[in-house]
């Protein structure tokens, strides 16, 4: 396959300048997929500069999307992008499935691919490195893999996926930092990598010391304001108020986050719709917030917003 030696660049240079920013996939209250919620909302993302946009993947509900409701989401994001930033869709499931979608994202525009964790099976590295080459195989676009749950790989596996012509960079969800710096250490000079824990800013400055400074924000989809303040003082050194905004609303929003399965992606929705966003109610198996959960999120919310000077 031809790949596309320019993307890789456009991406180091938005990492550089801005969060990764995940989009919510909007839904009616029937659960039916909303393009024209979807198209707003990720026209407000990317009015506020981030370095990169990941629709369908997991904040954007990527498991619970139809092939159809997928290639309009995808569509969508890169018509609103309009080249100004790169667009990485998710991809997923067994290769065979993940290849569907990988050529649904070609056709609509795609720059790159992010290729999520494979569906169900735990797998030993030759087949952890054999997914990711016969995704490769098929596809034009450039891939990032993302190693989270049953994905994890180790040096040797990973000096292999590094070597796999397409494969440009890793998203890295176990925060295990040992491992993390082993990779990085062994790592070809131009590959990429991202910060891809949950709330990755609780462990951005961490990820950091390791060589890895980007990183994807969850809140970034309903409070940019927080997470390009946050992103500005990592940038600047700023500890003071790094701090201030761990201590008082990124750390209470975990914690918030920690009391339900699945709450990664409900509350983040939830607190777009308390700020008007319409991005609608998550689709099962996921749930939306309980009444008690919403009313913190809103202090919580409030008092982010508070601490940079924005409005709810």
């Amino acid at each position: 396959m031809t790949l596309d030696p320019d993307t890789a660049r456009r991406l180091r240079d938005g990492m550089a300048h801005g969060v990764l920013s995940f989009p919510l996939t909007s839904f009616h209250d029937d659960g039916t997929l909303d393009p024209d919620g979807f198209r707003a909302h990720v026209a407000a993302q990317i009015a506020t500069g981030p370095g990169a946009v990941f629709p369908a993947c997991g904040t954007g509900e990527f498991f619970s999307l139809d092939e159809d409701e997928y290639r309009q989401v995808v569509t969508i994001a890169v018509e609103e992008a309009g080249g100004r930033v790169p667009v990485v869709a998710g991809i997923g499931y067994g290769w065979a499935q993940a290849v569907r979608f990988a050529r649904i994202a070609e056709e609509a525009g795609a720059d790159a691919l992010l290729v999520l964790p494979h569906y169900l099976v735990a797998a030993p590295q030759d087949g952890l490195v054999a997914q990711l080459e016969q995704i490769a195989a098929r596809t034009r676009l450039p891939l990032i893999a993302y190693q989270r749950g049953q994905v994890a790989f180790g040096v040797d596996a990973f000096r292999r996926v590094a070597a796999i012509d397409g494969v440009i960079g890793l998203k890295d969800g176990h925060s295990d930092l040992d491992r993390l710096q082993r990779l990085t250490l062994a790592a070809p000079e131009d590959f990429l990598f991202f910060n891809g824990a949950s709330t990755a800013e609780i462990q951005a400055r961490a990820y950091a010391t390791v060589g890895v400074p980007a990183y994807s924000s969850a809140v970034h989809a309903f409070a940019p304001e927080i997470a390009n303040a946050f992103f500005t003082a990592l940038r600047d050194g700023d500890d003071g108020t790094l701090e201030k905004l761990l201590r008082d609303f990124y750390v209470p929003l975990v914690e918030l986050r920690d009391r339900v399965p699945g709450y990664a992606v409900s509350l983040v929705k939830a607190a777009a719709r308390l700020r008007g966003r319409p991005v609608g109610p998550v689709r099962a198996p996921l749930t939306d917030p309980s009444d008690a959960d919403l009313a913190d999120l809103r202090v919580l919310l409030t008092t982010g917003l508070d601490l940079v000077g924005a409005a709810l």
